[in-house]
């Protein structure tokens, strides 16, 4: 385990040098940054850079659509007006407005004046009444059989879920409390040292045949295996390779689980984190299970963490059967989807509700799976002016599978509440441009599908295909800002928003999934606003940076706008029914519940290369992770429970868009829309910019603030803007007024006749310009005098 750890650590840092070897300084020239404005010069003005027209290919592509990708560069934001090109859906941009990279700070980069062209990606909606391709079935599902999870006969009480609570956890005896019974449960995480409160199973305090681990399972059960696993630890090497079971109804008198006329020995495990299935011969009811050890590891001693089996029996004159929970009222599809269901049921939402819905693709895997988006707004396939786009994404991890289902489980709720007229959701469907996007990763998400929810252990399925972690493979924006800060010293040269992906990430070379490029090519299409990035393991939100500065284990590392992010992991984490609950136990060795269920990513652990980093250093998008449960693979019968738990967070969390600000920046003379403007807020080091019709959203807390708005070509303009409590965004519109020099541009280009107000303020610019050279020379001239004087003395 430590040589994993090691090599980890050994790749990431290969990655972080390879993505920022050749990036030292990214600066803007003749800008002038006078009270924290960004203010272009009347007489100077400097066009953004464009880089070089490069080559993508993803690293060892099997699927032709997957293999090579050319890309232009763009330098509008998302959204922006764009010529009418189609390229693949994974292809990558990597240049922003107004960024230049450069290796000293006295590198000035200009290009051409075609500063907002780019090329156009256009996610054309999915027929999926087609069949999946031949070939790709064929890699993917090589044999029909293995296909399918095992079918489990009764599913499991909850150790690994949390439902069975600590106190129906008793054992013989144990080393310590961090090796007590309540850490009996499986796939359980320790903490990185040996010896804390928080190790990774329950540990005998004797080796001897006489140790066991009780299960209370509160009323009768028929119970029908057990599930069994090793020590989770990087120091120590404990497992037990095989044991007996024992039941109870009353926690006295015991019977063996028996294989016909003999006491049954069950095989146990070869290693700490492969699951290992043990199924009884005959199913048996009892209340009480435990599990007896009868051999273990030589060189280790007797830990365990377990899964039981078993099928709750009725029973009248149980004094609990008023604690059990409920599970959904929704009548949706609760289960697990492989990805030819997930087709399915999608195919069948967008027939339900086709006024609403569209599906598209952004992608492929580097199996070939296609990577698909559900789209839901009344107007599908459009983006409108002020009508904010807000996603979700799911399934970044494979085995992470809670993600997925909730996302199939929404697309379903809005569309048959829309269909009923439920005013809410009628509001937000109309107000806001949703995107679903369930499997990122859906290669991965097969590999442990097929060994099924309580078979798959901790990791199997967590990495693409080609064993990339995809939220440590977006490019590490965070390092190229930071060592901007460092070198520059002209502070005003800076830029806070739309850094350029580096170079050396794009390049052949770079290790960068299919899945990856094809993300980044969608975010930089569209003018998303909000996401959230939904993933299983934990029960926490966490908000950016996901990175420390100077590579810190961990350390609180905020954004620009950190208060507004706590908002957002707050709104979410408060809602949702099992993080809110006070008296929850933490999942594996971080107590949570000390931090309100929200925490810095930063302070977490760093992340370097994370999503939530490079779509806030990137484009205009604000993003938060959600570790939605304990359990990163829970049982189909747990799905209407967490349905429940995070129905209304989702919901409510989509609503967040319409905070803050929005509007739309026109030109004062032709009321045509403006894109690419810089929205800046005074007091908060981050831009964002406007879309393709000039429409913009910022995201913001209540209060008031001054904004500046700049483009290129047109002076500044500022206003006051309050953001009330109300659950919609206060209208703050911008007209601004083309600059002298642009003005004659066009009326040059068109062959007009200059009108006599912009010969009059021409006039007044070549003045001013002509009384400061003057000045300029006098005071050169003045100098040279008195150094003459001094030198004749």
């Amino acid at each position: 385990m430590t040589f994993i750890t090691i090599c980890s650590f050994a790749l990431i840092c290969i990655a972080r040098l390879s993505t920022c070897r050749n990036v030292s300084l990214i600066n803007l020239e003749n800008q002038d940054r006078s009270n924290g404005t960004d203010i272009l010069h009347e007489n100077n003005i400097t066009f953004a850079p464009v880089l070089s027209t490069t080559f993508i290919q993803t690293a060892k592509t099997t699927d032709a659509s997957t293999v090579a990708n050319t890309f232009k560069t763009t330098t509008a934001a998302p959204g922006s007006k764009q010529s009418e090109v189609t390229t693949p859906a994974n292809t990558l941009s990597t240049t922003n407005p107004q960024a230049t990279t450069a290796k000293t700070p006295t590198t000035t980069t200009k290009s051409p004046t075609t500063v907002n062209k780019s090329t156009k990606v256009h996610f054309n909606t999915e027929d999926l009444n087609e069949k999946i391709d031949k070939n790709v079935e064929r890699r993917v599902w090589y044999k029909a059989e293995d296909s399918e999870p095992p079918e489990l006969e009764c599913p499991p009480l909850g150790l690994e879920s949390l439902r069975v609570k600590d106190a129906q956890l008793q054992a013989s005896t144990y080393k310590r409390r961090g090796l007590g019974p309540h850490r009996g449960r499986l796939n359980i995480q320790s903490g990185i040292e040996d010896g804390d409160i928080y190790d990774g199973a329950w540990c005998a305090a004797y080796e001897d045949k006489e140790q066991w681990l009780r299960v209370d399972a509160r009323r009768p059960t028929r119970f029908t295996g057990v599930i069994l696993q090793g020590r989770a630890s990087i120091w120590s090497w404990d497992f037990v390779t095989s044991y007996k079971v024992q039941l109870s109804n009353d926690s006295i008198a015991w019977k063996p689980c028996m294989n016909g006329t003999e006491e049954a020995v069950f095989e146990g495990n070869q290693d700490t984190e492969t699951p290992v299935l043990g199924v009884f011969p005959v199913p048996v009811v009892a209340r009480y299970l435990r599990i007896n050890p009868q051999t273990w590891y030589k060189n280790g001693t007797i830990c365990l963490r377990a899964e039981v089996l078993g099928c709750s029996i009725p029973d009248p004159n149980n004094i609990y059967m008023w604690q059990e929970e409920e599970g959904s009222r929704d009548k949706l599809d609760f289960r697990h989807h492989n990805y030819k269901e997930m087709r399915k049921l999608m195919r069948s939402v967008h027939e339900s509700c086709p006024d609403i819905t569209r599906i598209y693709s952004i992608g492929k895997s580097y199996m070939g799976l296609k990577l698909y988006v559900m789209e839901i707004s009344d107007n599908p396939g459009k983006h409108e002016l002020g009508e904010p786009e807000f996603r979700y994404v799911a399934g970044m991890h494979g085995n992470e599978v809670l993600g997925r289902e909730l996302l199939l489980n929404l697309m379903q709720y809005m569309c048959r509440e829309y269909k009923q007229g439920n005013q809410r959701i009628v509001k937000l469907i109309k107000e806001t441009r949703i995107h679903l996007l369930p499997s990122m990763n859906p290669d991965g998400y097969e590999m442990a599908y097929k060994k099924g929810s309580e078979l798959s252990g901790w990791a199997l399925g967590r990495y693409s295909y080609e064993g990339i972690d995809m939220n440590h493979n977006f490019a590490d924006l965070n390092t190229v800002m930071w060592d901007a800060i460092e070198l520059e010293t002209d502070k005003s040269k800076l830029i806070n928003h739309y850094f350029p992906i580096p170079e050396k990430y794009t390049s052949e070379e770079a290790f960068v999934a299919s899945e990856t490029r094809a993300v980044i090519n969608w975010m930089q299409n569209i003018p998303f606003v909000l996401s959230a990035n939904l993933h299983g393991g934990e029960l926490v939100v966490t908000y950016p940076f996901d990175m420390t500065r100077d590579w810190a284990p961990r350390e609180h590392t905020p954004t620009a706008d950190d208060s507004f992010f706590r908002w957002l992991a707050t709104v979410y984490a408060s809602t949702n029914h099992v993080m809110s609950d006070p008296d929850r136990r933490p999942c594996h060795n971080e107590d949570f519940l000390r931090y309100n269920n929200i925490i810095n990513g930063a302070n977490w652990h760093t992340v370097p290369g994370s999503m939530n980093d490079f779509s806030y250093l990137h484009t205009n998008c604000f993003e938060i992770t959600v570790e939605l449960s304990c359990d990163k693979f829970p049982h189909a019968s747990e799905l209407p429970r967490e349905w429940e738990s995070n129905k209304e967070s989702l919901l409510v969390y989509m609503e967040q868009v319409h905070r803050g600000l929005k509007g739309v920046i026109r030109d004062k003379d032709t009321e045509a829309g403006i894109p690419d403007a810089v929205i800046q807020v005074d007091d908060i080091d981050h831009h964002i910019r406007s879309a393709s019709d000039g429409d913009y959203w910022r995201l913001l807390n209540p209060g008031d603030y001054d904004v500046t708005v700049t483009a290129e070509g047109y002076l500044p303009s500022k206003r006051s803007c309050r953001v009330e409590y109300d659950h919609f965004p206060t209208i703050c519109d911008f007209r601004l007024t083309k600059t002298p020099k642009q003005r004659l541009r066009e009326i040059l280009a068109k062959g007009g006749k200059i009108p006599k107000d912009l010969m009059l303020r021409l006039r007044q610019i070549r003045q001013r310009k002509l009384r400061a050279t003057t000045k300029a020379l006098n005071r050169q001239r003045e100098s040279q005098r008195r150094a003459r004087q001094t030198r004749r003395r």
